[in-house]
């Protein structure tokens, strides 16, 4: 294949600005997929996808075009997934920026537009859903020029839905996108920058040949692994899997070598030929860094190691989770797991859950914090029961994000009261346009993560958009939360919290604690706790018989005698008693949503 006919982009986009129906659309037009078998989000390959309605997965497809051959990568929108957007690009020469007629320039479209730029690519910028009614493209061609650099005038105008000027959007793909460079009579370098477990077959890995030609059926070597295998299948996704006899440079496939340890072919791995391979790999990929901590705790203890197997394989298909093994006194054996977000955090236990059979228990996210130590020592901490003692902590330090919100005018007195609450910090606001402003807040990462988003949406109606990034390390006056039920601590509820909100904090435990566990057979008392002081108490009574029923009349000491020996019992039960917690009492007062 002739490097100048290749064409090798993604599309980029926020979150339901038509970046899967544009997909649809080139998958249509392009005649890769018959019409009888087409669907709505055809590339997205997960129920999960299809449920949510949002692209999860990064998804890559070879489609022809006017002698030239396209290949095509759908990413996702949400900022949670942001890494699968990055591994993507690297993979192309040029991106298609979408945006929405009808809504402009939205948090992630610069996120991604910047993302692209840092990776020296060609943007093609396309304005879409121009058939709506409420679609303004000549207003929002002048925001993308003053805000992006973009020049009006070519910026492109379509509608994925009906199809109207993506021709003419694949005919500038043709014009602007340069065609990939590469050497075929060099040693092979190939990058893997996906891959998937399946069952019967193995590691299937995505690759984008850089130089040097890939043949079925040839030794490989996976350098950063240093192992050998076998290339038994190499083929092209157009869209469905079509076995070739070779990749040359530029080219965008998938590779099947009968890989059974997941580790050999990771994200970022370079491949080259075992015999006359390349000396150096390829750059590959900077690790993620999650910013989330969340243990998962399999409910049935016995799946502990299918619980580690199932994250390695899914590790393997998304790169950006860590896990480490860990033990709570309350939930057995289980994972703290690292994500990107909560949204990566609910999607990663769904597809456990769903894709290898298990019942998984989440404890409450925290974030990782660093702890300057009385001895001189840093430690860094996600998960507070590893808190050390108040009194060997000089100091702890919080991670804070900064965070960018656009939204319109109308909205900024609930956006800043949002962020101000959270103990955010303004660090500057300016108007994109005479209707939107961008905020620019520097916020504590704790206090992002539970419900910001939720919150964000519902006082702007849905219309403001948010991007962040880590903006470093700073002190702050905070304190572990325990939760005590018959003065035992239950390490899953534990908490890092800030000192104003500890108290806040406890008193909620421990009201839905009390509303939560069932009656004993002696009064349980549960307790928040900041180091040995109580702040909050709740007690769940104990059940009562009535043992003074057989007593008819008589004298009142009788009565009092079957009362007090009842007493003692219940005192010796309760010394000895432990509290019985269902397991679905951890997952109810955990809930995100509260």
């Amino acid at each position: 294949m002739e490097l100048s006919r290749i064409r090798n982009f993604s599309i980029i986009a926020h979150i339901d600005h038509g970046k899967s129906t544009l997909s649809d659309r080139i998958l249509e037009i392009t005649g890769a997929v018959d019409a009888r078998q087409m669907r709505e989000q055809y590339l997205d390959s997960m129920d999960l996808e299809r449920e949510r309605g949002i692209t999860i997965k990064a998804q890559n497809v070879r489609v022809p075009w006017r002698d030239h051959i396209f290949h095509l990568i759908d990413t996702p929108g949400h900022v949670d997934f942001g890494y699968e957007v990055s591994r993507s690009l690297a993979a192309c020469e040029g991106v298609v920026l979408v945006v929405d007629a009808a809504q402009g320039i939205e948090a992630q479209t610069l996120a991604n537009c910047y993302l692209a730029l840092e990776h020296d690519l060609e943007i093609v910028a396309a304005l879409n859903k121009i058939d709506l009614p409420a679609a303004d493209p000549d207003r929002y061609a002048m925001e993308i020029e003053t805000v992006l650099g973009i020049p009006a005038e070519d910026i492109l105008r379509i509608s994925a839905k009906t199809g109207d000027g993506v021709a003419d959007l694949l005919d500038a793909v043709i014009d602007r996108i340069p065609a990939p460079v590469g050497d075929a009579a060099s040693p092979l370098q190939a990058l893997i920058f996906d891959s998937q477990f399946d069952q019967y077959r193995g590691v299937v890995s995505s690759v984008r040949v850089v130089n040097g030609v890939m043949r079925s059926g040839a030794k490989l070597r996976f350098m950063q692994a240093g192992a050998d295998h076998e290339a038994i299948e190499i083929g092209k996704r157009s869209p469905v899997p079509t076995p070739v006899d070779a990749l040359g440079p530029g080219e965008v496939g998938y590779l099947i070598a009968g890989i059974k340890d997941v580790g050999d072919a990771r994200s970022g791995e370079t491949v080259t030929t075992a015999a006359h391979g390349a000396d150096a790999p390829l750059p590959g990929y900077r690790d993620p860094k999650p910013m989330v901590f969340s243990g998962l705790f399999p409910i049935d203890g016995d799946d502990f190691e299918t619980l580690r197997e199932s994250i390695e394989k899914l590790k393997l298909n998304d790169a950006s989770i860590t896990y480490t093994p860990e033990s709570s006194g309350a939930l057995g054996f289980g994972f703290r797991c690292g994500f990107l977000g909560l949204l990566h955090m609910e999607i990663v236990k769904e597809r456990l859950e769903r894709e290898f059979g298990l019942a998984l228990i989440a404890t409450a996210p925290s974030v990782q914090y660093r702890v300057h130590r009385t001895d001189g020592e840093v430690v860094m901490v996600d998960n507070p029961a590893d808190l050390p003692e108040a009194q060997k902590i000089e100091a702890i330090e919080e991670p804070y994000f900064r965070v960018s919100i656009i939204t319109p005018k109308d909205y900024t007195g609930p956006l800043m009261d949002l962020c101000q609450t959270r103990r955010g910090e303004m660090q500057k606001m300016e108007y994109l346009s005479p209707e939107r402003v961008e905020l620019h807040y520097e916020i504590p990462l704790a206090e992002v993560v539970v419900d910001f988003f939720d919150q964000l949406k519902s006082r702007t109606q849905g219309y403001a958009s948010l991007d962040y990034e880590l903006s470093g390390y700073r002190r702050s006056n905070l304190v572990k939360v325990d939760l005590l039920l018959n003065g035992i601590a239950a390490d899953a509820f534990s908490t890092i919290v800030h000192r104003d909100k500890a108290f806040d904090y406890g008193r909620r435990m421990c009201e839905k604690l009390k509303e939560l566990i069932p009656r004993q057979m002696f009064d349980v008392p549960i307790q928040a706790a900041i180091g040995g002081k109580v702040i909050s108490r709740e007690t769940v009574k104990a059940k009562r018989k009535d043992v003074t029923a057989k007593c008819y009349g008589g004298d009142i000491s009788r009565k009092r005698k079957l009362l007090e020996k009842q007493k003692e019992g219940k005192k010796k039960m309760k010394s000895i008693g432990r509290v019985e917690v269902p397991g679905d009492v951890f997952i109810s007062a955990l809930k995100l949503d509260d």
